[in-house]
């Protein structure tokens, strides 16, 4: 429910009105605001600001790189229904991705006014004509990568290589956003039940549990999946940010005997270990490499490669046992560094791994996060507005955050 100032336009000094958003006197709240009081932003964020322009209708507000570290959160036209496979999604919770750091630091191209944000939930606005799965006022889900569903790779389960497929964000919209247009939203979008009640959990909790699954949850389960991992498996986990902290949970998931966690951030440690990792190496190179083989008699029986660094995928490969296989899902940023393929070959070691096709691993993973049997929510450690996120990417960037969360 929104309520709206008596006057509901208000003058901008930039020009066009603003429509504003508040807590009603009967005490109930928009959609809007229960979330941001339930995050504690009541009163940080107590009024949102939607601009109207005189001559083009609403104007909503979206993240846009500039440069490397100058991040805006700006408005943007509208989003409109351009395919009659599209839908309008209202975003009321999106993420910064680890990924979205490579950009924030610059080292990897990305275009000045390219939007950002891959990680986002929402209420359905609008629907073209030939969406025959959803309908406005639904709750949905969004995956990092759109698909359409019916290709060849679709259909096997690799929608991130979907022929007509693409990604959120860079020159399509970004769910750092108020709006997005979502391409092919009945292969793409999975619809929310319309109750997401569960016994002593609110709704705003189970939202926050299931939001992972937009990505790193997805992700790390992906990396598990490619692994190998199987029933009392020792795993080991090469990297402690938000993929391989869920990589800890997919592992134990899948029923890994015994999990080692390999990282050098203390409180992301200590989450690994309340996640099911027994052990904790914060070590590096070949230090690491040597710990491991010792305390597990010659290595691990599957690695989970959560970084995308060179330094990072040879700890994994140098930890496996003869046989093993290491599930790489980290972003790839490994230069013209030598890769240890000599130790791959002569202990048959086998990469598998990629960009996870997380459309495909959400159902069963939802399933678990409704029943309580997972809940990847404590790796979201820090909660922002979008008119926050320029300060989210430093969080993160500086490691004062693992992962931030913007309630929209």
């Amino acid at each position: 429910m929104n309520a709206y100032i008596r006057s509901s336009l208000v003058p901008s000094i930039k020009g066009g009105y603003f429509k504003a958003r508040f807590k009603p006197q009967s005490g109930k709240t928009s959609n809007c605001f229960s979330n941001l009081q339930a995050a504690g932003l009541g009163a940080k964020c107590s009024l949102c600001l939607s601009r109207f322009d005189l001559c083009g209708g609403e104007k909503l507000k979206a993240t846009v790189f500039y440069a490397p570290g100058d991040l805006r959160v700006v408005q943007v036209p509208d989003p409109k229904i351009l395919e009659p496979t599209d839908a309008i999604v209202r975003v009321t919770h999106a993420c910064i991705c680890g990924s979205d750091l490579w950009y924030y630091r610059g080292l990897t191209p990305f275009r000045p006014g390219w939007r950002l944000g891959h990680e986002f939930m929402g209420i359905v606005e609008e629907v073209g004509p030939e969406v025959h799965t959803l309908r406005k006022g639904d709750r949905v889900l969004a995956p990092f990568a759109f698909s359409d569903g019916t290709c060849e790779f679709c259909q096997k389960g690799l929608q991130t290589s979907c022929v007509r497929g693409g990604f959120w964000g860079m020159s399509n919209d970004g769910g750092q956003a108020e709006m997005v247009r979502s391409p092919f939203a009945d292969g793409t979008l999975l619809e929310l039940p319309r109750d997401l009640s569960m016994n002593g959990v609110s709704e705003s909790a189970l939202l926050k549990a299931i939001l992972p699954l937009t990505d790193v949850m997805g992700t790390g389960h992906h990396a598990a999946v490619s692994a190998g991992v199987s029933q009392g498996a020792t795993v080991a986990v090469v990297g402690d940010g938000a993929v391989g902290l869920c990589g800890v949970l997919a592992a134990k998931r899948l029923g890994a005997g015994r999990i080692i966690m390999l990282g050098h951030q203390e409180r992301r440690l200590e989450l690994a270990e309340s996640f099911g990792a027994a052990d904790i190496i914060a070590s590096r190179g070949e230090a690491a490499i040597s710990q491991v083989i010792k305390m597990t008699g010659g290595g691990a029986d599957s690695v989970l490669e959560c970084v995308g660094t060179t330094d990072a995928l040879n700890t994994a490969i140098g930890i496996c046992r003869p046989g093993c296989t290491v599930g790489y899902v980290g972003v790839p940023h490994y230069g013209n560094v030598i890769i240890n393929f000599e130790r791959m070959f002569r202990q048959n070691i086998n990469l598998n791994g990629g960009v996870a096709p997380v459309r495909a691993y959400i159902p069963a993973l939802l399933a678990d996060v409704l029943a309580g049997r997972l809940d990847p929510s404590p790796v979201l450690d820090l909660t922002l507005c979008l008119d926050e996120v320029p300060e989210g990417y430093k969080a993160m960037d500086t490691r004062t955050a693992i992962k931030a969360m913007v309630i929209v």
